[in-house]
């Protein structure tokens, strides 16, 4: 392990998983209701294209290292995935048991299960799963230690290249380390699959910043190729008066407080909470705040429900923690009185209010990173990384993967691309993965 130990009295630690982890029992009659379809849709619904049917075969046989070695043969981040991934808009959206009106399988509870007894069987057993192959002399330098540079990290590993991890921050895993909800995944369920990455010949440098410790030049000097996986910057602001006082938030840094920071409570003082925004990032915020405090909730959007990028699942859910959605509310300022916020005015279809709160929490979205920093490749109007469908750059020895290239997707996405990207790169050396 290259990072100091996460503090024992996170908060984080007080939710419940919001798909606890299958007993066998539970794991086989799941698994013998799939109809293992030819063709499946729900393989096509994932972004790595896990053979669903087979590896859930492989759990009602019993042979869980087996379907484990499917799931991360083709996403070797499958164990976060599989709690992580938005599953109802992704394989079980695309379950055939829906159009039967049936319940669809719960493919992501099932994919959790085998990863965990599939790395389990690991470490009683002394066996590998995957075996790297002997060094071929390539060396590749990764920016960024979130999903994407993981899992292209690991497939160049396996395929003997010395992959070379280099992150600013203390904590490897990017926001499956500091960003998911709690009851989603835990920090320490991220940094074991880190390890786990890791322990397969990957190196990591952790508190190496691009721009301040080294600059791509030196890289491109020292490695045959380098892979960005920056992710995204800090939290937008809003732009309005009142912004700077204590008790406003951004989103990213409110969740990583939650999850991270040793000792971090909720003042009891807190009794409501106006949180702008509608994505997903907002609707999390909201979820772990409603259940970690009896304050009230309200998200606070300038649109209609129906304009919410948010999925609607999780809305859902958020609301049956008694988060309260206030539509069509543009956020004019943040009323403080001796210092401390005491209400949102907003901008209503019937004049302006002012909402009473304690705290604001800004989840509008993140910095385009890639626009700070000198990458030596090209940006689109947007400044996200441009790339072409194996994840290569405007620079023939630079690739690309994850949110600095989309602006902000699942990690089943981010770890899409890195092995694309990684597939990519041996390719053009003429190596086999």
């Amino acid at each position: 392990m290259s990072w100091s130990p996460l503090p024992t009295d996170r908060l984080e630690q007080g939710f419940k998983d919001k798909r606890p982890l299958y007993t066998r029992a539970e794991a086989l009659v799941e698994a013998n209701r799939c109809l293992y379809c030819h063709d499946a849709p729900c393989i096509k619904a994932c972004a790595t294209g896990i053979d669903i049917p087979h590896f859930i075969k492989q759990i009602a046989h019993d042979n869980l290292p087996g379907a484990a070695k499917t799931i991360l043969s083709v996403n070797m981040l499958g164990a976060s995935c599989a709690q992580v991934c938005p599953v109802e808009v992704m394989c079980v959206g695309d379950c055939v048991f829906n159009d039967l009106n049936e319940t669809p399988i719960n493919i992501g509870r099932l994919q959790r299960y085998a990863t965990t007894e599939g790395l389990k069987y690991e470490n009683t057993s002394g066996r590998r799963l995957f075996t790297a192959k002997p060094a071929n002399g390539k060396k590749v330098a990764l920016i960024g230690a979130g999903p994407a540079s993981l899992a292209c990290a690991a497939y160049l590993a396996l395929a003997g290249v010395k992959a070379s991890i280099f992150e600013r921050d203390p904590l490897p895993g990017g926001l499956n380390t500091t960003g998911v909800a709690p009851y989603k995944l835990k920090a320490d369920e991220s940094l074991d699959e880190v390890q786990w990455i890791l322990d397969h010949g990957v190196e990591l440098h952790g508190g190496k910043a691009l721009g301040r410790d080294f600059n791509m030049s030196d890289l491109l000097d020292e490695y045959d190729a380098v892979f960005l996986g920056l992710g995204l910057g800090a939290d937008h602001h809003l732009g309005i008066p009142g912004e700077q006082t204590p008790g406003v938030w951004g989103a990213t840094a409110l969740i990583r407080a939650i999850k991270n920071e040793a000792g971090f409570k909720v003042p009891a003082e807190i009794k409501q909470v106006a949180i702008v925004g509608a994505g997903n990032t907002a609707i999390d915020i909201a979820h772990e705040l409603a259940e970690i405090t009896s304050a009230q909730i309200s998200m606070v959007y300038r649109r209609s429900e129906s304009d919410m990028s948010g999925y609607a699942h999780e809305m859902a859910h958020a609301r049956q923690v008694d988060v309260r959605l206030v539509e069509n509310a543009r956020p004019l300022a943040i009323e403080v009185s001796a210092g401390k916020v005491t209400g949102l005015r907003v901008a209503l279809r019937s004049g302006e209010e002012v909402l009473p709160c304690q705290w604001v929490v800004q989840a509008i979205g993140q910095e385009r990173i890639a626009t700070q920093l000198d990458l030596s490749v090209d940006l689109d109007e947007k400044g996200r990384v441009k790339v072409n469908e194996f994840g290569l750059t405007s620079h023939d020895r630079i690739y690309a993967g994850g949110d600095c290239i989309n602006g902000g997707k699942e990690v089943v996405n981010a770890a899409a691309d890195g092995r694309e990207s990684a597939f990519a790169m041996l390719k053009s050396w003429g190596l086999e993965a």
